[in-house]
């Protein structure tokens, strides 16, 4: 057991990965997971087959064992999972018998401490279900309260890996301590999916400084925040920013190998953007926009890796006061700032951020106060634009980071009720 010090101030005790109690408790995991083939419904694998001719793998965003067994089929090659899913999960009461059993392995730490590594047990024993079942990677998200600790991060993923090396991917979030913590846990071959990515920025960062094994473009909340603003219609911005990601990783010069870095399209909102994404290397979509596909598209998909979409702004939108560009665009700052952290042996959280900073970029990591957290917070997953145009105006903050931080909030609010329900099964 560990001790580290969150940059919040608060203690934290992470139980590391070569003690005994870690292996108890990666037994206890592992305990009686058993998958029964006979109950696997078999979805048509033609439509898929017949309509995706590109090189683009599919997974299904979810956790539901039953609504992916309705769906999976020959074509489908992943799943992603994130806080909200798996608390979804937690509330139908379906480990609730396992609190009280994990409980016993945790003896003589914190109850905040015990709800984490509780809350660490459940995700990965049900991640290890989901690869039981469907026999593919699956991305498997940390507690949100690491997002910010390089070494409970480091802990926790290398124990993750331990259960399920083959195909666990996971999932740490492109923030400082994350980016670091990638790219430690890279060179020691450790597959991440480096989430909650809004910009083609950040995952060149990504990728150039960590190495994850995969990228994400949030593109349905980006297209959501310009329309909920009333900046435009929403139309492309986020297809046009998964695209110019895929376009930026892959002309990394060290990203040519069989593990580079893949780029992965998230949070679609309708079939309609399948096509328009057609090419890229992984789209996650949920259950919802699989089953509509299979109602709505005909025509086989062209790639669209050479396509730019065109985007508009709503007419009394001033594009450069907005800075949307920077969704899609990767700059000489950005490029030379990469350059510099590629010249550093190691750097710490704070390096990085100041190195950003430095080299006149400090919308990448914005500096908040918690008060303007707990805002970002109680906007949910759409920021309100009016509250942050003045930073964004001024250059200390762009709509990629303010989602990212407004994603992890999202997250975090249902981390919270997953919490919560451990708390009462442990009470």
């Amino acid at each position: 057991m560990a001790t580290n010090t969150h940059p919040t101030g608060t203690v934290t005790e992470t139980i590391q990965p070569d003690t005994e109690q870690a292996k108890q408790i990666a037994e206890f995991i592992v305990r009686d997971i058993r998958s029964d083939d006979s109950l696997r419904a078999t979805a048509d694998a033609a439509f898929w087959k017949r309509i995706n001719p590109t090189e683009t793998q599919l997974w299904i965003d979810s956790g539901d064992i039953p609504t992916i067994d309705s769906l999976w089929n020959a074509q489908f090659s992943g799943l992603t999972t994130n806080n909200s899913l798996l608390n979804q999960e937690i509330q139908r009461g379906n480990y609730d018998h396992l609190v009280p059993q994990a409980a016993k392995l945790l003896p003589g730490i914190s109850e905040t401490a015990r709800v984490r590594e509780i809350a660490f047990i459940l995700n990965v024993r049900h991640a290890l279900k989901l690869v039981d079942r469907f026999q593919c990677d699956v991305s498997v998200e940390l507690h949100t309260d690491v997002a910010n600790d390089l070494e409970s991060t480091l802990a926790y993923a290398r124990r993750c890996h331990k259960v399920c090396a083959e195909n666990f991917v996971v999932k740490v979030p492109l923030t400082p301590a994350g980016l670091v913590a990638i790219k430690q846990l890279s060179g020691e071959g450790i597959r991440v999916n480096c989430t909650l990515g809004f910009s083609a920025r950040q995952n060149y960062l990504a990728t150039q400084f960590a190495r994850p094994a995969f990228v994400n473009v949030f593109l349905g909340r980006l297209n959501s925040y310009i329309e909920a603003n009333d900046l435009g219609s929403g139309e492309f911005i986020g297809e046009k920013t998964a695209l110019a990601s895929q376009t930026a990783i892959s002309a990394c010069s060290e990203n040519k190998s069989p593990r580079r870095t893949r780029q992965i399209a998230a949070s679609l909102r309708d079939a309609t953007q399948l096509p328009l994404l057609a090419g890229i290397d992984v789209i996650t979509m949920p259950p919802d926009v699989a089953r509509q596909a299979m109602d709505v598209l005909y025509d086989p998909w062209q790639s669209q890796l050479q396509h730019v979409h065109a985007v508009e702004l709503a007419p009394n939108v001033d594009r450069e006061s907005v800075s949307v560009d920077k969704l899609w665009d990767v700059t000489d700052l950005e490029r030379q700032f990469v350059g510099a952290t590629a010249e550093k042996q190691r750097l710490t959280p704070h390096q990085l951020r100041q190195l950003a900073v430095d080299h006149g970029i400090d919308d990448l990591f914005p500096q908040m106060t918690q008060k303007q957290l707990q805002t970002i917070a109680d906007e949910g997953k759409v920021p309100v634009h009016a509250h942050w145009q003045e930073r964004i105006r001024d250059g200390s903050l762009a709509i990629d980071s303010l989602m990212t931080l407004a994603g992890l909030a999202a997250f975090a609010a249902d981390q919270s009720q997953l919490d919560r329900r451990i708390r009462e099964q442990l009470a």
